[in-house]
């Protein structure tokens, strides 16, 4: 395993909840979500963050559990937090949306017969075998 969460430590090989520092990542979620920044929400809570860990911590969905981790976090409190995130990134103009693909306008096909092998030299064979590919349009 790698980094262990902060509000987690490991007892006897087995993931265990730091009740201090689990209390602080759930201050962290409801100052959040009451309208702080996230420096100043982390402040709140007693962690000295710079917004783009405290960032971290609200996203990382390990503090909902799962078979390793014990839950810090329930799923609505989780999900208020994302809620909150996504609403205050698109007011800011901080959301991008994907492009979509773009798609040929004239499919190719290309083929190609038996190389054979003419050069040791293999700059030479490769330039060889590409002079045998065919473009179909």
């Amino acid at each position: 395993m790698g980094h262990t969460p902060y509000g987690y430590r490991i007892e006897n090989g087995r993931v265990v909840i730091d009740e201090k520092q689990a209390q602080q990542v759930r201050d962290l979620f409801e100052r959040y979500i009451l309208g702080l920044s996230l420096k100043d929400a982390a402040e709140k809570a007693g962690l000295k963050l710079f917004h783009g860990s405290a960032g971290r911590i609200l996203r990382n969905r390990k503090y909902l559990g799962d078979e390793y981790y014990p839950a810090i976090i329930d799923s609505v409190t989780f999900d208020k937090a994302e809620e909150e995130r996504l609403k205050r990134a698109k007011s800011l103009g901080r959301l991008y949306e994907k492009a979509e693909p773009i798609k040929a306008e004239n499919p190719m096909s290309f083929t190609i017969p038996k190389v054979q092998e003419k050069y040791t030299n293999p700059f030479q064979q490769a330039e060889y075998a590409y002079s045998l590919i065919e473009c179909e349009v």
